[in-house]
């Protein structure tokens, strides 16, 4: 199950799967580096209304590198203002007990990671932006 929590007024996707939670930091600016799942998690049970999270929300400027398909990150390569070039390994993605790379599709500057290890991610979800 899926819920968007407020936490110090910074919105985060949670999803909830077998007593586990991956978040994901949605807001515009890049995701903080102490956010814990466990604590976001504690907060969307104590949220009294929970909308279902948008499918894909594009954080930076820039062209949007979305996910080719539905499955879990295993990898992140990049950071935000990092430097890549095309065909550069951006993430790694296991979908049906594969490892699919997923590459820099021109060469650019990070904007924005919109996804953390270990995130569930659909079809055409943005992972991350480049300029």
């Amino acid at each position: 199950m899926k819920y968007i929590v407020t936490l110090n007024g910074k919105k985060y996707e949670v999803e909830v799967e077998n007593g586990n939670a991956t978040a994901v930091y949605i807001g515009k600016a890049e995701a903080p580096a102490a956010a814990p799942a466990a604590e976001a998690a504690s907060a969307s049970a104590a949220e009294t209304k929970a909308a279902p999270a948008p499918a894909a929300v594009p954080a930076g400027e820039g062209d949007p590198i979305k996910s080719p398909m539905p499955g879990t990150i295993l990898d992140v390569r990049i950071t935000p203002g990092q430097n890549v070039k095309e065909g550069e390994t951006i993430f790694v993605l296991e979908a049906m007990k594969m490892e699919n790379e997923i590459v820099a599709p021109k060469n650019g500057q990070i904007t924005s990671v919109s996804v953390t290890k270990g995130a569930s991610v659909q079809t055409e979800q943005v992972l991350a932006t480049l300029k």
